[in-house]
């Protein structure tokens, strides 16, 4: 009879590091406890829990940068990767991805919203339209999107679009500073909470999709 490895001390805090991550104990876009505090809590040597950070690294999971800390990327292996595929996509195969989260998105939040959660997005577009740098208006673009689609209450549109998030914000940045491009300032945020809020799921779709699609018509004719 074959005999069953022995897993490693390093699984064994692989394992339990991923539980604090897919758990929701570490949420995506934090920073993990510093080592010293881990070495106690994990109750293991630093090269041990330095050798399972690196392979949590290595899978998109985490993302250690030295002089700063660890942050965690994404809930598990596979939105890692899908986080990493994206981050090499070109600004057109990202803007239809996003499309099609995003009107789905609003869809669904126009039939699932909670007052919570329209006070949160109406929130959100008090604060867009003040300070008007280009990081500023990134954040409060990203920030907006992503709580209509947490008004969704889909489970894996949340964790598909927090996938895509850097990607994202890499993308409105591009589309911010690219004068040959459409504002940001052109995103219809407030029309799209109105039909969020109206509990209108066509009128929501349609709204989501708008700045999108002449995006992608400005970014498609731009192409060779």
């Amino acid at each position: 009879m074959r005999s069953v490895p022995r897993r490693s001390l390093v699984d064994e805090v692989i394992d339990r590091i991923r539980e604090e991550v897919t758990s929701g104990r570490w949420p995506v876009g934090t920073r993990i406890p510093a080592e010293p505090q881990l070495v106690e809590q994990l109750g293991v040597a630093r090269n041990t829990l330095r050798e399972a950070l690196r392979a949590l690294s290595h899978v998109g999971v985490l993302d250690v940068r030295h002089g700063d800390g660890t942050y965690v990327l994404a809930r598990d292996e596979s939105q890692g990767a899908l986080r990493r595929r994206l981050e090499l996509a070109d600004l057109l195969d990202l803007l239809a991805v996003r499309r099609g989260l995003e009107v789905e998105a609003a869809r669904q939040a126009a039939l699932r919203r909670t007052r919570q959660d329209l006070a949160r997005l109406r929130r959100l577009v008090t604060r867009r339209s003040g300070d008007g740098t280009v990081d500023a208006r990134v954040e409060g673009a990203l920030d907006f999107h992503t709580a209509v689609v947490a008004a969704s209450h889909n489970p894996l549109l949340v964790d598909l679009y927090d996938a895509i998030a850097s990607a994202s914000s890499a993308g409105m940045r591009q589309a911010a500073t690219d004068p040959a491009l459409p504002d940001l300032d052109d995103d219809p945020h407030t029309e799209l909470l109105d039909a969020v809020a109206d509990g209108d799921p066509e009128r929501a779709g349609t709204a989501a999709a708008r700045h999108l699609d002449i995006l992608i018509h400005s970014v498609r004719h731009r192409l060779p």
